[in-house]
């Protein structure tokens, strides 16, 4: 009977542990991350591992060191033939000779695409590009989705927040959006339009040409908006509200109508998701299409826009371009466990037990970020009150890494207050659309449960 009642107690033990675990910790500009869980994650909330890696935000991290620091940019045309070079987040630790994409949610190939699919009860995937560009072309092939509250998106977002995107509502098949943010903050007079062919049933290739002093948006070619620097002059706060600093490839799939988002949100996005859809009930969930994409890196001779070193870092926290410099730190952690300030923390090579195997090292921190309804950019569209306004192929089963997918796709709660980068680095706000764990950090934190038991159960006995 007394070992029945140990046994009991360490299982409360335990579950106040996995309790404790699953406490998120926000961030922003005006409240850093802990020194415990260093890094600010894209979503503004705090841990090690992922959450120091792509996306990672210097300015609301513990330190500017917090960050690892990101591979320069590299020229190369990618194709979509298989998910070899597409690697999930929980596997991924900053190599990016690697790695051509960081993965989360449930990418697919077929027929030389890769899918990014959106399942009932997911909010869809995201790959990221593991370099960096600072200035450079991008251009991406690729057929939107389709659907009231269904969004694909094409983006350039730097881990301050700058950012140059498309945009493509599933309810206007014949609208491109654009915008352009600097640090995130949120300017609605920046978004312009083009209009171009069905989107959803054609492939049209989208172009982004950005150098220090101008941004060209093109479709198929052809020139659709110009942004030049010496108009985004901004006199009160004594800066240039323009897209400087080094910013990674992100394409998505994501849900804009989800009914727990901001009204704003839902409307832009063009209404409420319709979970039961022709694209769910033929595939099982909704997709885009995207065939291949290409970089073109700016190859400045000195700064800004170079990339002869081996990463990207920042020493200043004005995070603008002057800030960045392009040096030879290492990108790479020994696991998740590390940060940017201790990049060999829980490196199985010096952490062998006696027996010979890798130690264990049980942490509360949060490793891996969980996608949410959030989208991937900066803006929430929560301000807008207007609509932006075939089959899917089936899925080879040994294309799509089920295993890895299903570890990486978390399910889609938010709290209304939906924002797609994790808020404004200008911004002292911490709503975020990522304010619900997903659930492959569930699964990192469940193992954590299950060795506590464990743990605590065989000292019980």
């Amino acid at each position: 009977m007394v070992r029945s009642s140990l046994i009991f107690t360490a299982l409360a033990t335990a579950s106040t542990a996995l309790a404790q675990t699953t406490a998120e910790i926000k961030c922003s500009l005006s409240s850093h991350c802990p020194e415990s869980a260093p890094c600010c994650s894209q979503y503004g909330a705090c841990g090690t591992g992922a959450y120091c890696l792509g996306g990672c935000d210097p300015l609301s991290s513990h330190k500017l060191s917090s960050c690892v620091p990101a591979p320069v940019c590299r020229s190369q045309n990618y194709d979509f033939t298989s998910l070899d070079r597409i690697i999930p987040n929980t596997k991924y630790l900053g190599d990016a000779s690697k790695a051509d994409w960081v993965s989360s949610g449930a990418p697919v190939i077929y027929n030389k695409n890769v899918l990014l699919t959106m399942a009932p009860d997911t909010v869809g995937t995201l790959l990221a590009s593991s370099t960096y560009m600072w200035y450079g072309n991008v251009k991406a092939t690729f057929k939107t989705s389709r659907g009231a509250g269904v969004v694909t998106a094409f983006i350039l977002l730097s881990d301050v927040k700058d950012e140059i995107d498309y945009e493509f509502v599933g309810v206007d098949l014949k609208t491109a959006q654009t915008n352009y943010y600097f640090q995130g903050i949120t300017n609605y007079g920046n978004s312009q339009n083009i209009t171009l062919s069905d989107t959803f049933n054609n492939y049209h290739t989208y172009e982004i040409n950005w150098t220090p002093d101008k941004i060209t948006w093109l479709v198929d070619g052809q020139e659709g908006r110009t942004l030049e620097k010496k108009d985004t002059w901004n006199a009160t706060t004594n800066q240039w509200m323009y897209p400087q600093t080094p910013a990674r490839v992100q394409l998505s799939l994501w849900p804009g109508g989800l009914a727990s988002n901001a009204k704003g949100t839902v409307d832009w996005a063009g209404g409420q998701i319709d979970w039961n859809g022709a694209d769910i009930k033929s595939n099982g969930y909704y997709y885009s299409m995207f065939q291949s994409v290409s970089v073109k890196c700016y190859d400045a001779k000195t700064a800004p826009g170079t990339n002869s070193g081996t990463s990207y870092t920042y020493n200043n926290a004005a995070g603008t371009n002057d800030t960045v410099v392009d040096g030879d730190s290492p990108t790479v952690l020994k696991s998740l466990l590390g940060t940017g300030e201790n990049m060999d923390a829980g490196d199985p090579a010096s952490s062998k037990s006696a027996s010979g195997s890798a130690a264990a090292t049980p942490t509360a921190v949060a490793q891996v970020p969980g996608l949410t309804g959030s989208g991937t950019g900066s803006d929430d569209h929560a301000g807008d009150t207007q609509p932006g306004t075939s089959a899917a192929p089936a899925a080879n089963n040994a294309a799509s890494s089920t295993a890895d997918a299903a570890a990486s796709t978390p399910t889609a709660q938010s709290n209304g207050q939906f924002n797609q980068g994790g808020g404004a680095s200008g911004s002292s706000t911490t709503a975020s659309g990522a304010d619900k764990l997903g659930s492959q950090e569930k699964a990192l934190k469940g193992s954590l449960f299950a060795g506590v038991v464990v743990l605590v159960a065989m000292m019980a006995l």
